[in-house]
């Protein structure tokens, strides 16, 4: 997806009827390239021939000289040849090794989208995984959505899917914005700041994701310096400043490293290494810090042979220097989940400077700059089995998504919380570690383990000790889910999982439940409803509901009951329009009896919580937009002042229900007592209440009582008669002197 535009539109190609006499010919392939294009072209070749063989030299050669026909008289809003674009995009593909069709791929992913070449045509001329390829890169129609942001949703939908099947549409992609990225000063500044936007958002975590490190940085970099040039200006002065009053202190940290690791017998190679500018201002931001305080914008890097000569270095390293506590990070024994290896430490070097190391391996560090793209150079080497691994694993979950997520910006938003490096390492009951962001909870790791796991996970314990399901999990903990048979996702787990995943898959069983238990009360109500107007719902035919249902295109019937259910439709304007033109003249018909309220009624009924109804209260139903049927108590005060009116067409907006007999709780209910100020009270109160076999979920007091204080219980109970029970057993103890239940929450709680 090219984020500049195009001057001039896509001339006619050769399979397309022949140009007026006057357009300029078609280059013939074996042509040289434009004259302003032969260096990058020739450099080009050149990388291509260390590691392809000549005949597939002559194939991406070829794509080229496709590309540039496709291409002519097209340019970059910047002046360029638009051939210059797909050329650098291939370029940065040959530098990762990648294979040709991969190269043919880049050099032809534009011509779909801007030229009249068809993927028809690409996949007869270069073959169909290469055709493929180009179509998973290629834009959709914007003309198909709504709105902008919901065209690009859809087609990061569609890029990320086709990535899910070959990873190679994402390295193309992200090539493609690294040269975007670059040139970026020739767009006008409002469309410079939503690409740089997106980009940080989502293209640079996709390379994080990935093991790119190289190109992740760079890619923060430009967005940082696009989005904000004043703070990127300043920033970057300051490093400056910063390089040259600290030139020499580096100077003497690098000359006693490259000096103690060949008295320790090891040879290695010593960089330098400055943080990044997004990097710096990330952690300014993050942790409040001034630029001064940031001291560690110095790092050093130290490659050796092998595995064990990094341990040896860390132990040199630490000898030279004293470490800091707990910044030492083992990515060797337990990889990153983009594959990424390196010890890292943190010394406190001259004049208290803290120096960042990082020890690693020649391979570790091809796969720490090239990650997953290191696939197609060290193909066969068994060390990088694990990162091919995980990076399929993240690429399944993608299509994960995709099912639980139907609609585009949905399934985008989980991406978007996935794509955050996992920074906390936690072991299955088998010792199995995972990988999951830093806050992740018990629900997070449960769903990471099997999607049932998590919808029938009840409680967890961890390290051996039960703890809540909420508890943010950290690196080293065991962890080990209890699952039920009947049990299914909480509504407020929504509130605190961190994972795509698991929000995805929370939200997915929920819509389904709720869509479920919807229709089925929107049948309820819609037979209420006829049975007001003398008609049963039995005895309508399926030509009657077909009548209706013509009317709503794409509508079926169990969507119109769940709009019921819903409160979205007036079950009696649905009725009306069921019975309209049949003969009324009939018996009448029965109402329908009120609908029986059990208790814990799930997605399409609830209890208000503004006056928390319990078994032997009056109830009233109220149908409200979007949420269903939520029940209350006859003198609610929400309801006071007429609330409950007609609605459209002389329709009530409130239903008949009714307690169910069999109706089981438990049921919340406040209750406020005002007791004598002395010690030991309110334990008291408390084990009065238990020896009624009554839970206590909450309970608070006023801060500001003198000789009385008010004590608000939340209780769960069955009914009202084991309420009148309970509040009795209070009223005998000496200390209390007033007590009464609450409808409304009280005024100073908090």
């Amino acid at each position: 997806m090219p984020a500049l535009a195009l001057s001039s539109p896509a001339p006619a190609l050769a399979s397309a009827p022949a140009p007026p006499i006057d357009e300029p010919p078609i280059i013939p392939l074996d042509m040289h390239p434009p004259i302003d294009l032969a260096e990058d072209y020739e450099r080009f070749r050149a990388e291509l021939a260390t590691y392809l063989k000549p005949e597939d030299v002559e194939a991406v050669t070829a794509a080229y000289h496709f590309s540039a026909n496709a291409h002519r008289g097209q340019f970059r809003i910047s002046g360029e040849p638009y051939i210059s674009h797909p050329l650098a995009v291939a370029e940065t593909l040959a530098r990762w090794r990648l294979d040709p069709q991969a190269l043919c791929a880049a050099l032809l992913h534009d011509v779909m989208e801007d030229t009249a070449i068809t993927k028809a045509q690409i996949a007869q001329d270069f073959g169909k995984v290469t055709a493929e390829l180009v179509d998973g890169v290629s834009k959709l129609d914007r003309i198909e959505h709504q709105s902008f942001e919901e065209a690009q949703a859809e087609n990061f939908r569609k890029m990320l899917l086709a990535m899910a099947q070959d990873v190679r549409v994402i390295l193309i992609k992200l090539a493609d914005r690294l040269h975007n990225m670059r040139t970026l000063d020739a767009v006008r500044p409002e469309k410079r700041r939503r690409i740089a936007k997106e980009t940080l958002e989502i293209y640079a975590p996709i390379a994080n994701r990935l093991g790119l490190n190289q190109l992740y940085r760079e890619l923060q970099d430009l967005a940082f310096r696009h989005l904000y040039p004043m703070r990127y200006r300043v920033l970057a002065k300051a490093v400056k400043a910063a390089r040259g009053n600290r030139r020499e202190v580096v100077g003497k940290i690098l000359a006693a490293i490259e000096q103690r690791l060949p008295e320790c017998h090891i040879e290695a190679e010593v960089m330098g290494r400055e943080k990044h500018l997004y990097g710096i201002y990330r952690k300014m931001r993050d942790k409040h810090l001034s630029f001064s305080q940031v001291l560690d914008i110095y790092g050093f890097r130290i490659i050796v042979a092998d595995v064990p000569t990094c341990y040896l270095a860390l132990g040199a390293l630490h000898g030279l220097y004293k470490p800091v506590p707990g910044k030492f990070k083992d990515y060797i024994a337990i990889p990153k989940a983009n594959g990424y290896q390196s010890l890292h430490t943190t010394l406190i070097g001259p004049y208290g400077m803290p120096v960042e190391l990082q020890i690693r391996t020649r391979e570790m560090h091809h796969v720490a700059e090239t990650g997953v793209a290191s696939h197609w150079l060290y193909k066969d080497e068994q060390t990088l089995s694990e990162l091919h691994k995980t990076t399929h694993q993240w690429l399944q979950s993608l299509l994960e998504l995709q099912t639980a997520s139907n609609d585009s910006a949905e399934f985008l938003e989980h991406v978007k919380v996935d794509l955050f490096p996992g920074e906390v390492y936690v072991f299955t009951p088998a010792g199995k570690i995972l990988s999951l962001p830093r806050g992740a909870t018990a629900v997070d790791f449960a769903y990471a383990v099997h999607t049932d796991i998590g919808n029938r996970c009840i409680a967890c314990k961890i390290n051996h000790e039960h703890m809540p399901l909420r508890t943010e999990l950290k690196s080293g903990d065991r962890v080990e889910i209890i699952t039920a048979p009947n049990a299914a996702p909480n509504p407020h787990w929504l509130g605190f999982v961190k994972t795509g995943k698991a929000r995805a898959q929370i939200r997915h069983f929920l819509k389904k439940k709720q869509q479920e238990e919807s229709a089925a009360l929107g049948e309820h109500l819609l037979a209420q409803a006829l049975a007001s107007l003398g008609h049963r719902l039995e005895e309508l035919g399926n030509a009657a509901w077909q009548r209706f249902l013509n009317t709503f295109a794409g509508k079926t019937k169990q969507e119109v009951l769940t709009d019921i259910g819903l409160g979205k439709r007036l079950p009696v304007i649905v009725a009306r329009r069921l019975i309209d033109g049949r003969a009324s003249g009939g018996p009448l018909a029965q109402a329908a009896g009120a609908i029986p309220v059990k208790g814990s009624q799930g997605m399409a009924m609830r209890l208000a919580r503004c006056c928390r109804p319990i078994p032997g209260d009056p109830i009233i139903g109220v149908v409200k937009a979007g949420e269903g049927l939520i029940i209350h108590t006859h003198d609610c005060p929400s309801l006071r002042g007429g609330k409950i009116a007609r609605g459209p067409g002389g329709a009530k907006e409130w239903v008949d229900v009714e307690w169910d007999p069999e109706a089981r709780g438990p049921f919340d209910v406040l209750i406020k007592v005002v007791a004598q100020n002395q010690p030991g009270v309110l334990a008291r109160l408390a084990a009065a209440i238990a020896e009624n076999g009554t839970n206590i979920t909450d309970v608070r007091m006023d801060a500001d009582a003198g000789s009385t204080t008010a004590l608000y219980f939340t209780l769960e109970v069955q009914g009202r008669v084991d309420l009148a029970r309970i509040m009795r057993s209070l009223r005998r103890l000496p200390a209390v002197t007033r007590i009464a239940r609450l409808k409304e929450e009280h005024h100073s709680r908090h």
